[in-house]
């Protein structure tokens, strides 16, 4: 089954955030979020403790630009509309980027999202702002981690002790070049103290682990699932004792083509994953790097290795986008859907003159009346929103 997108030059016009029925599936409805900006990317959902939906994204005029900043729109219980969007940080100087929103136990409500100087992810410092409202409304930005090179994507996790688990990955530069994914490792931020401090836990064996999302199994088991650098599979790891310690991450089933991927469990035990059916053997086209639009850029602060021998994989299309489902705790995902079709084509950034037609960095919740929440990057023109009825789940 093929859920088809529309147009790039139609998205503007749409971008209202009213949530219609899908012409021809039973069960969606779909809303282009509403936004000022030309490009808008890397969406992240979250329920707030009033139930309603909120989205956090970044938007501007290009991913590593000093204008890109934080923006935030929330979907009211019983709404069939999207708010027009707050922006939620904005440092002239930074690229602020991948924000995300987490209910503490303590009753706070973080928001967090990475800071840049241009395309130097490996200068990289992650930023919060705490809402004690429910995320009503935000105090000022603190600095979370200044390690230079982390930078995060997905939900923080509490484990059976109480401890917060944040997954990060660190930005590795090579000696003499400018940042370009080659060498990027994964990592866990984990908080014994309610987010006062956080100790860094590498994960072994995890060059090109990026994006690592955690996720809850029984008791003290979880399963992690990672973005591969070099375009080839979804990598996984699994932990036994709450998060602690990690299992080197190794190939799944499903594609990878160096593009974000999000998983959730939902309320029966299963695992839904949303992410790009693809990986570099189903397609030739290359870029340079993800920031080769962008003149300048130095080698940034984070740790310097030599050259790995093995580069970062850029440009393969970002198509389809496709939710697959795992009933056996993520070791198969045998029932797969499209959500969205086209050719994908990311070889440049430039929203200004639609020339992106990507699907990507999707983000999947399940609401408590069994309905799954998604939403991504839709040609870097905006953040589309789909809702499925739970007879539409695969």
């Amino acid at each position: 089954m093929n859920f088809t997108g529309l147009p790039s030059e139609a998205v503007p016009d749409l971008m209202t955030g009213v949530i219609t029925a899908h012409p021809s599936v039973a069960g969606r409805s779909d809303a282009y979020l509403p936004s000022p900006c030309i490009q808008n990317h890397a969406a992240n959902l979250a329920f707030l403790r009033d139930g309603t939906l909120s989205c956090v994204w970044f938007g501007g005029t290009m991913e590593g630009m000093g204008d890109i900043s934080i923006y935030m729109s929330r979907l009211a219980p019983g709404s069939e509309r999207w708010s027009e969007p707050e922006k939620m940080s904005d440092d002239p100087e930074k690229s602020e980027q991948n924000p995300l929103i987490f209910n503490a136990p303590d009753g706070k409500t973080w928001l967090l999202y990475t800071s840049q100087t241009s395309g130097n992810q490996d200068g990289s410092v992650v930023k919060c702002r705490l809402s004690d409202d429910g995320g009503k409304s935000f105090g000022p930005v603190k600095i979370l981690c200044d390690s230079p090179g982390t930078f995060v994507r997905q939900q923080i996790v509490v484990n059976g002790k109480g401890d917060w688990l944040l997954p990060v990955f660190r930005c590795v530069g090579l000696s003499g070049q400018r940042w370009s994914g080659d060498a990027d490792t994964a990592a866990v931020l984990i908080s014994r103290d309610g987010g006062a401090s956080w100790q860094m836990r590498d994960i072994a064996d995890s060059i090109g682990a990026v994006h690592m999302n955690i996720l809850p199994l029984d008791g003290d088991d979880m399963i992690a699932f990672y973005r591969n650098r070099f375009a080839e599979s979804i990598l996984s790891s699994r932990s036994s004792d709450g998060g602690e310690t990690w299992s080197a991450p190794e190939p799944t089933e499903l594609p990878n083509n160096n593009s974000s991927i999000q998983a959730t469990v939902l309320n029966d035990g299963a695992i839904a994953m949303v992410y790009n059916h693809s990986n570099a053997s189903t397609s030739d086209a290359r870029r340079q790097s993800l920031y080769d639009e962008i003149e300048g850029g130095e080698t940034g602060e984070a740790t310097v290795v030599a050259d790995i021998g093995r580069k970062a994989v850029w440009g393969v299309p970002r198509a389809p986008l496709s939710l697959a489902i795992s009933r056996d705790g993520g070791k198969s995902f045998p029932h797969r859907v499209d959500l969205d079709t086209g050719d994908g084509f990311c070889l440049s950034n430039n929203s200004k003159d639609s020339l992106n037609r990507e699907f990507s960095y999707p983000s999947v919740i399940q609401g408590s009346d069994g309905a799954l929440h998604i939403a991504y990057t839709y040609y870097r023109r905006a953040i589309k929103y789909v809702r499925l009825a739970p007879q539409s789940l695969p």
